[in-house]
């Protein structure tokens, strides 16, 4: 049976590490994914919130662009392309909807359709796709989504999202993991 699944962008479906090059060369550290031990950044490289803030609109564009898949995700995208719906439901703002639809033909992903929201928010998308699974590496968001829609939620574990997870967000550590607990749940 044909399912709709909800995949976020960034740190799924890309590395999570992508932006930390960037990072590492303007800001002048060495940090790693495991320095990485809460969602803002500014934490990690020890900066403030509005110059982080300004940094990272001005190079949004190019981390976008050049973000490398996460591993094993283009393999199991492609095994679901043809037997389900998948709709990218990202923070990234609207304007940045060609560059990230041109990520994806430069990846030859398929997509049923992205949307941008330009927030973390991600539950009303959710609910107007009728996602019946969702993808995401943001905790709180894996724990709303879930409470929100009752629906299950993978989320991918990385230093920056440890914290408690309750039944129907499930932890997975790669793309293998997500598309064999995929397939359980379709039995």
């Amino acid at each position: 049976m044909k399912k709709r699944f909800g995949i976020d962008i960034d740190g799924t479906i890309t590395c999570p590490a992508s932006i930390l090059p960037y990072i590492n060369k303007d800001f002048n550290v060495n940090i790693t994914l495991n320095d990485v031990t809460k969602y803002d950044l500014t934490c990690a490289v020890n900066i403030s919130e509005d110059v982080f803030a300004d940094w990272f609109v001005n190079n949004e564009p190019l981390i976008y662009a050049e973000s490398p898949l996460a591993a094993g995700a283009r393999e199991i995208l492609k095994k679901w392309e043809l037997k389900h719906e998948l709709f990218f439901i990202s923070a990234r703002g609207p304007h940045l909807l060609e560059i990230t639809k041109e990520w994806f033909l430069e990846k030859t992903l398929h997509f049923d359709h992205i949307d941008l929201l330009g927030t973390h928010n991600k539950i009303q998308a959710a609910k107007k796709y009728q996602v019946d699974l969702f993808f995401e590496d943001k905790h709180d968001n894996a724990v709303m989504i879930h409470e929100e829609c009752n629906i299950p939620v993978l989320l991918f574990d990385t230093p920056y999202n440890q914290e408690p997870i309750p039944n129907g967000v499930i932890r997975v550590n790669n793309w293998l993991e997500a598309n064999a607990w995929v397939e359980n749940w379709l039995k």
